[in-house]
C-alpha cells in the first residue's frame, strides 16, 4: 500500500480537523505541520502522531519526502504557497477560497497546470451524502428539468469583528460554499447574480463594508433560477437545507439533527435542534473529500473538486459583491 507523506500548512480550526481525520487514514502519514503560532499549540499535538512542527511553511515546501500539501492558512497566503508547492512538484489540497483576486487566482492556476500536479479545493459540502444524492437525482432527471434551486445556509453565531476584517466578506467567506453547491447540484454555470443584504445581526459589521444577512438570486445557463438565503446567526443551530424543484417533482435536504425522534404531547411537538456547527454537520464529508484527494493522487485520476470549480465560485462571489454595491444584477465572468 502506498503511503502519502503530507505536510499541513496552517493549524487553526480547519487544519486541526484535517490532521485529526488523516490520523485515522492508514495510507496517510502527516510528517510536518507549520503555523506561525505553533509554539502555542504544543499540548494539542502531543497525541496527534505528527512528526515535526515548524513555524516556517517553507520547511514543508523544501522537504523532498513530502509529496502532498494541505493548505489551511489564511486566504491571503494561499497564492504564494500554491505557487511554491506546485513548483516543488507537490500535490495540493487547498481550503476555500483560492484568493480574493481573480488575476492572482488565474496566475496560480497556470502555475499548477504547468507543474502537472493534482489540485483539489475544499468545498466539502459536495461530499455530504444528502447533497450528493440530490445531485444524482437532478442529473438523472428524476425530478424532470430543474426549475428552481433553493439553498438555505445560516450559521449559529456570527464571527468576531477581527475575523470579518480579514474574511473577504460574507460572499467570499460564507456564501462561496453555496455558490459551489449551486453549480454542483444544477450541473450548470451561473450566468447572472443579484444580491441584496444588510447587517442585522451585528450592525458593527457594516463598518467593514460587509453584511450578515443576504438574499441572492441566480440565473443559470440551463434556464433554471436559484435563490440563496444566508444569515450569520440562526439561534437554533447550523441551518443547512436545500431543495431542487423540477418539472416532475422536487428533492429536499432537511437539517441533520442529533436524532430524528419527535415527542408529541399536549404541549406540542418537540424535536432536536440542528447540529450546532460545521464540524459536527460535515465531518463525514471532510473525511470523504480528503480520502478522494489521495485516491486521485494514487490512481492518477481527476480530483472531484477542481481548480476551475474554485475559480467559478470565486467569480460568483465577486459578482454578488458588485451587485450588492451597485443594486443591479451582475453577469458572472466566464472562463
Amino acid at each position: 500500500m502506498k503511503v502519502h507523506v503530507v505536510g499541513v500548512i496552517g493549524a487553526g480550526r480547519i487544519g486541526k480537523l484535517h490532521i485529526a481525520n488523516m490520523k485515522n487514514m492508514h495510507k496517510v502519514r502527516v510528517k510536518t505541520v507549520s503555523d506561525p503560532f505553533i509554539d502555542q499549540m504544543q499540548d494539542w499535538f502531543i497525541n496527534s502522531c505528527v512528526e515535526n512542527l515548524t513555524k516556517d511553511y517553507k520547511d514543508i515546501i523544501n522537504d523532498p519526502e513530502i509529496k502532498a500539501v494541505i493548505i489551511c492558512a489564511p486566504t491571503d497566503l494561499h497564492i504564494p504557497i500554491i505557487k511554491e508547492a506546485a513548483a516543488a512538484g507537490k500535490h495540493i489540497f487547498c481550503e476555500k477560497p483560492i484568493s480574493f483576486s481573480d488575476e492572482e487566482t488565474i496566475e496560480a492556476y497556470e502555475t499548477v497546470q504547468k507543474a502537472g500536479v493534482k489540485f483539489q479545493l475544499g468545498f466539502n459540502r459536495r461530499f455530504d451524502r444528502n447533497f450528493a444524492k440530490v445531485k444524482e437525482i437532478v442529473a438523472n432527471k428524476e425530478i424532470g428539468d430543474l426549475h428552481i434551486l433553493k439553498i438555505q445556509s445560516r450559521d449559529p453565531e456570527p464571527p468576531s469583528l477581527d475575523y470579518v476584517a480579514h474574511s473577504g466578506g460574507i460572499f467570499m467567506d460564507m456564501s462561496i460554499h453555496d455558490f459551489d453547491m449551486a453549480r454542483y447540484i444544477s450541473g450548470s454555470e451561473v450566468e447572472e447574480v443579484y444580491a441584496t443584504g444588510t447587517a442585522l445581526v451585528n450592525p458593527e459589521i457594516s463598518k467593514y463594508e460587509d453584511i450578515d444577512t443576504a438574499i441572492i438570486t441566480l440565473k443559470f445557463a440551463n434556464g433554471a433560477i436559484g435563490v440563496i438565503d444566508n444569515s450569520r446567526q440562526a439561534v437554533y443551530g447550523y441551518d443547512q437545507q436545500l431543495e431542487a424543484f423540477g418539472s416532475k417533482g422536487s428533492a429536499k435536504v432537511n437539517n441533520e439533527t442529533q436524532s430524528r425522534v419527535e415527542v408529541l404531547t399536549t404541549d406540542g411537538v418537540k424535536s432536536d435542534n440542528p447540529l450546532y456547527f460545521f464540524l459536527e454537520r460535515y465531518n463525514d464529508a471532510y473525511i470523504a473529500e480528503m480520502s478522494q484527494f489521495f485516491d486521485a493522487i494514487e490512481n492518477n485520476t481527476e480530483v472531484p473538486c477542481s481548480f476551475i470549480d474554485g475559480i467559478m465560485a470565486q467569480r460568483i462571489a465577486q459578482a454578488a459583491k458588485e451587485s450588492l454595491l451597485t443594486g443591479k444584477p451582475v453577469k458572472v465572468k466566464k472562463l
